[in-house]
């Protein structure tokens, strides 16, 4: 294939920046024949260095075939990251279902550049931000509203597996989908659209200018290909520390946050002078019991240890008072240290997410089980046992 006839394609553009030489591939993340141009444009420009939309954690899950079995899962509650990686789980599962109706793995593509470099000892460079970072960005830049909203939309493509015809999957094979469905919720959530997809093409483009050499190859979803040109062709860096920082939760959240457990604590200590101690004590175990049961009963659903269960029941009426850590992650990381997930458990997540029957059998689902149901009985609580002793003060005063 000539220059031209590669340019003229649509899949593979041609900048000149500085005297240099660069070629984006623009793929689909599930296409057999990104996968046949990808190794064919390598292979016909033996660039100085080959750029990849990866970086280095979810190179090393692809590349090593470990997946999520590499995460260090008590790391990950100790951060209080299980949420973003249920939603990192999700997502891949998506991907995952393409794969399987087009019979390529999802990033075959990416690690296909890794390899015809190795093969030709040409060096290469993740260029892609830290996609913990990504996920955490997009979360915090949504509205509770949003956040919901997004849950549902993920949700719901777990258990959508329409038959797709042959024309569909051509549409599929020659465009990059993924980025497609990205571009969709962005329509819906503009704030999504700029970190998954603006802030990213600004990403990859800094790190691609900032490659030494002077022909780059750089193979990247093809929804990023037009953002990262018009930057390319602009020589245009990006403010690394602006897009890379998690942004603080709103300082409102933090207030409703703490304005909880001084209301809890500020009534019953009103009722103590109004009403006496005994009073007090009468609604401090409203509280305790208003969080403990639904909590409990969330583990219990769940099918969590014995343990998870008591430690859900016991830390909700604590944890509701403060918004430092939840139930949810207290029980999750007593089910992680009560019955650790299998190596089983981790190679079969994908196929888990999309069978609710299988939640409850997988020890992995079960934490995430055991977290989601416990939060939500934990709120529960909260909500039950705060009006309970709210009606109880303003009926005493009565």
């Amino acid at each position: 294939m000539s220059e031209e006839e590669r340019e003229e394609s649509g899949d593979v553009h041609r900048v000149e920046v500085g005297g240099r030489e660069l070629w984006l591939v623009g793929t689909a993340h599930v296409s057999r024949r990104s996968v046949d141009l990808v190794r064919e444009v390598i292979e016909r420009e033996r660039p100085d260095a080959v750029c990849i939309e990866l970086d280095e954690g979810r190179y090393e899950a692809l590349s090593q075939e470990k997946k999520f079995a590499e995460q260090d899962l008590r790391e990950v509650l100790r951060r209080k990251q299980l949420a973003t990686l249920l939603l990192n789980l999700i997502l891949a599962s998506y991907q995952r279902k393409l794969g399987l109706k087009l019979g390529v793995a999802p990033g075959s593509e990416l690690l296909e550049a890794a390899k015809v470099a190795e093969e030709n000892d040409i060096p290469i460079a993740l260029c892609d931000r830290d996609v913990r970072i990504t996920l955490r960005r997009a979360w915090q830049s949504l509205s509770w509203w949003e956040r919901f909203r997004l849950l549902s939309e993920l949700g719901a493509s777990l258990f959508d597996s329409p038959d797709i015809s042959e024309d569909e999957l051509a549409r599929i094979r020659d465009r990059d989908v993924v980025t497609e469905v990205m571009n969709e919720l962005g329509r819906m959530m503009p704030d999504l659209k700029r970190v998954l997809i603006d802030e990213r093409d600004a990403y990859l483009a800094h790190e691609i200018l900032e490659t030494r050499g002077q022909k780059i190859v750089a193979v990247v979803g093809a929804g990023h290909i037009d953002g990262m040109r018009r930057r390319l062709e602009r020589e245009e860096r990006a403010d690394l520390e602006a897009i890379t920082e998690i942004p603080p939760s709103s300082s409102w959240w933090r207030i409703a946050g703490w304005s909880v457990p001084l209301v809890i604590l500020g009534s019953i200590l009103a009722i103590a002078f109004t009403q006496g101690p005994e009073a007090a004590g009468e609604n401090a175990l409203i509280w305790f019991l208003a969080n403990a049961i639904p909590a409990g009963l969330g583990a219990l659903i769940a099918l969590g240890h014995p343990l998870t269960i008591l430690a859900a029941a016991f830390s909700a009426p604590f944890t509701s008072l403060t918004p430092l850590i939840g139930a949810g992650y207290v029980a999750a990381f007593t089910q992680l240290w009560a019955q650790s997930p299998r190596v089983g458990d981790f190679g079969s997540v994908g196929d888990d997410l999309t069978i609710p029957s299988r939640w409850w059998r997988s020890r992995l689902m079960r934490i995430f089980l055991v977290f989601v149901l416990t939060t939500l009985g934990s709120l529960l609580g909260t909500w039950a046992g705060g009006v309970g002793v709210i009606r109880n003060l303003v009926e005493g005063a009565g």
